[in-house]
């Protein structure tokens, strides 16, 4: 504590006793006279006591004086002692005030750095999600173009088999993916920003910190020697819109705890992206192998039965072959038949010339109308064969248009699945996953 002044004790001074002796002596006229001269001496006794008041004037003026060097003296070395004792304290406490402004600089630089470290980790994320977006386009287009591709596919083989379900079913999932993709990239862009704004305002508060400090520091350099320090009389308030030391800290404490917040968020979102992008690939590869073992059990299943229709064509044409030789044997055994029945029909004919009772009806008569009835039955029997025949010739033709034209059928679809989606499906990428790298 600051030591208190000595007080020194006041007395009253003697109050100035100036009374006038009255003379006794009998008025005069020459005492009359000289009345006016006389007022204006004083008498001995005064003249003493007019000398001790001023001496006592003299030595109270002295004293009093005295006492007041005294006092100002200790006033002097006690004003010394205090200015320079808050001096002290006021530099401590700006040396504790610029520990603490350290302490949140460094905070906030920390976690600065940490928010842009992890938002060029999200940002490359982002980038991964963009790459993998553009990757799905070639599996898209290789969907697409087989869909379209077996669209040109001839009527009997234009089904709805295993290959087009599974083909319907990866470009369901293909599009998915691509929205599932571009709403995480659009997630990973609004987080990017709210990375980008909690770090400019933890910059901000970093910067005014920073000039806080030099401020701060350079008060501390301050000393009464100091040659750039001056009376500014103005500045002893403080300012309306100042915070206290608890706002403060508050606010420094708010933007590391809004930075930490966006930080977690960021990394929670790159486990998200790393996941999405995971599952997407495996996905898509499953998928991909799925479609892939329908072709080639659908190719499969094409070779078979196009080699049965081969087999079929090969036995029909023998048919026709076989066919066509039994239709020239009939025609032969038709003409033959025929040159019988014309030689009995001659005989018959002739044999009618015969004259009055030779017209007998004897055993040669008989026999060739037997001969006659039988070759009739033999030609139509052997004419309703060749109908029959030739018949079924047609039908072997038909057959083997048929035949020829399934095959046709058979190997555009084999075409169609093997060499058009099969080989072009050869563009396929790998994995969603090592494409988003590159």
């Amino acid at each position: 504590e600051e030591p208190q002044p000595t007080v020194v004790p006041s007395c009253p001074l003697p109050s100035k006793i100036c009374d006038v002796v009255r003379s006794e002596r009998p008025r005069s006229c020459c005492g009359m006279a000289m009345a006016g001269f006389r007022t204006s001496k004083y008498q001995v006794p005064e003249w003493h006591r007019r000398n001790a008041g001023v001496y006592y004037k003299a030595f109270t003026a002295s004293e009093q004086a005295e006492r007041g060097r005294a006092e100002s003296q200790h006033l002097m070395k006690h004003a010394a002692a205090s200015a320079q004792r808050t001096q002290e304290h006021s530099k401590t406490t700006l040396g504790q005030r610029l520990q603490d402004i350290h302490f949140w600089r460094v905070e906030l630089q920390k976690e600065i750095m940490e928010l842009d470290a992890e938002t060029n980790l999200l940002a490359a994320q982002k980038l991964r999600l963009e790459r993998a977006l553009d990757a799905t386009e070639v599996p898209y287009s290789v969907v697409i173009d087989n869909l379209e591709c077996r669209e040109r596919r001839q009527p009997p083989d234009l089904v709805i088999d295993e290959v087009e379900r599974q083909l319907l079913k990866e470009a369901d999932l293909i599009r998915d993916i691509r929205d599932l993709l571009k709403r995480t990239i659009i997630q990973a862009t609004t987080q990017i920003r709210s990375n980008r704004i909690q770090k400019e305002n933890c910059e901000l508060d970093w910067s005014d910190k920073v000039e806080t400090y030099h401020i701060d520091d350079k008060c501390v350099s301050y000393c009464t020697d100091s040659t750039n320090v001056q009376f500014h009389p103005s500045s002893v308030k403080f300012e309306e819109n100042a915070s206290t030391p608890k706002s403060w800290a508050q606010f420094s404490h708010d933007n590391i705890s809004s930075a930490e917040q966006e930080k977690l968020a960021s990394v929670q979102l790159r486990s998200l992206i790393n996941n999405i992008i995971h599952d997407a690939s495996e996905d898509l590869r499953m998928q991909r192998a799925a479609v892939n073992e329908a072709f080639d059990n659908r190719c499969r299943e094409l070779d078979d039965a196009k080699l049965r229709l081969e087999q079929h064509l090969e036995q029909i044409l023998k048919d026709i072959a076989d066919e066509e030789a039994n239709i020239v044997n009939l025609k032969k055994s038709i003409r033959d038949k025929e040159a019988h029945l014309k030689v009995a029909h001659t005989r018959l004919f002739d044999r009618s010339f015969r004259p009055n009772i030779e017209l007998c009806r004897d055993e040669p008569q008989f026999r060739l109308i037997s001969e006659v009835e039988e070759l009739t039955v033999f030609l139509e029997a052997l004419k309703r064969k060749l109908m029959e025949s030739e018949q079924n010739l047609k039908n072997l033709e038909e057959t083997r248009m048929k035949l020829e034209k399934e095959i046709a059928v058979k190997a555009n679809s084999i075409f169609i699945d093997r060499q058009k989606c099969m080989s072009y499906r050869v563009r396929y990428p790998v994995d969603l996953e090592v494409a988003s790298y590159k």
